[in-house]
């Protein structure tokens, strides 16, 4: 497998969520499906910290990553309400990985990767997670932009 054929496949699958990104508004920032489900504030922040996840542990970019929505016992408090902070972090989530996705030789997709967050596979099964994974998160999104309420 060579990156000049796995990086078009992975900005393909993003857009799920950057087709969307235009249309949300500040207000919709607090929607949730559910008193107890994650808000979509809540989900941007949590696809941006997870991509740069993989860009650093699994594809090796020098990174600082500030987790909030990952880990035992994680709950969406509405804190995550800075629509242009959100946009940021997904714009700089989107250029790590695409930078960590670049970086790799042709070679190395098959190679083994193990993390404490996301346990052992080859490079292109973890590029297939973490776009599965952005994908998965836009359609939650997407959903509770048409179906909830505020709040």
């Amino acid at each position: 497998m060579t990156t000049d054929i796995l990086l078009p496949i992975w900005k393909m699958g993003r857009t799920r969520l950057t087709n969307q990104l235009a249309a949300i508004t500040p207000e919709c920032l607090s929607r949730r499906i559910h008193p107890d489900s994650n808000s979509i504030g809540w989900l941007f922040r949590h696809i941006a910290e997870v991509e740069l996840l993989f860009a650093k542990n699994v594809f090796g970019r020098p990174l600082q990553v500030k987790l909030s929505t990952v880990g035992q016992g994680i709950k969406d408090l509405g804190h995550f309400t800075n629509l242009e902070e959100l946009k940021g972090l997904l714009d700089e989530s989107g250029r790590e990985l695409e930078a960590a996705i670049l970086d790799q030789e042709d070679g190395s997709w098959t190679t083994e990767v193990t993390t404490r967050e996301f346990g052992t596979m080859t490079k292109a099964e973890a590029l297939s997670r973490i776009t599965t994974h952005t994908a998965w998160h836009a359609g939650q999104m997407a959903i509770i932009k048409k179906y909830a309420t505020a709040g």
